[in-house]
């Protein structure tokens, strides 16, 4: 795995706290599962009816007949239960899922995300997705912070078709990391081995840092010039 893959993925390891019910999306949310302590007590819940999933299997133990919402093998825990896709829904719907960390094509400043098609590319459908971020209590994306030709995801406005308006928390990028508020989209954290040169230069967004990044910066500064 890249390494910006790997610090994208700790980083949201760490929104994921003990108990919580959580959906990881398709796509680079679901590697998540692989990183949560073994000893924390988390239920992660997929749309096709699962609630329960654990670590991807090792080759050669694979279940065809146990999947997650991507069609990827996975494993269930002890305590793992079985429903179909309209107790998966109703679960969604009801506000029953904590936390739901999905992946992302483009974000706007406002909060708002596109994460399910590219007009005149095929296309199975939006999936969960539109449910999950209307849906779970805390919705975080994770997702390379430029496209393939080097140009911004976190954009002022999105120009791909909308999953859903001003519904994303945070923003986790390999870059760094966002948080949407009343008083717009701040910055809270630099990834390692980033600068705030480097995420300025990539965002088309308008965004703040907060005050005690602000207070990191200029400690930092500080140590440098001594």
């Amino acid at each position: 795995m890249k390494n910006d893959r790997l610090t994208i993925i700790k980083s949201a390891v760490e929104e994921i706290k003990e108990g919580m019910y959580v959906n990881l999306g398709i796509g680079l949310p679901t590697l998540v599962a692989n990183y949560i302590p073994p000893e924390m007590t988390v239920m992660l819940q997929s749309e096709n009816g699962l609630l329960g999933i654990g670590a991807y299997p090792y080759a050669g133990e694979e279940d065809p007949d146990l999947i997650n919402a991507g069609k990827e093998t996975v494993t269930a825990v002890t305590g793992a239960s079985f429903f179909d896709s309209a107790q998966s829904f109703a679960m969604i719907r009801g506000g029953h899922i904590d936390l739901a960390i999905l992946g992302g094509m483009e974000v706007a400043e406002n909060g708002d995300l596109a994460n399910w098609m590219i007009p005149g590319k095929m296309v199975k459908g939006m999936g969960g997705a539109m449910d999950l971020v209307n849906g779970a209590k805390r919705v975080v994306v994770i997702m390379e912070h430029v496209n393939k030709s080097g140009e911004s995801k976190v954009k002022k406005a999105c120009t791909l078709p909308l999953t859903g308006k001003g519904v994303v928390n945070r923003l986790i990028t390999d870059l760094a990391v966002f948080d949407f508020t009343e008083a717009g989209m701040v910055l809270t954290a630099i990834q390692p081995g980033a600068t705030m040169e480097e995420v300025a230069a990539n965002t088309e967004a308008q965004f703040t840092s907060s005050p005690l990044l602000q207070s990191k910066l200029q400690m930092s500064k500080g140590d440098r010039y001594e």
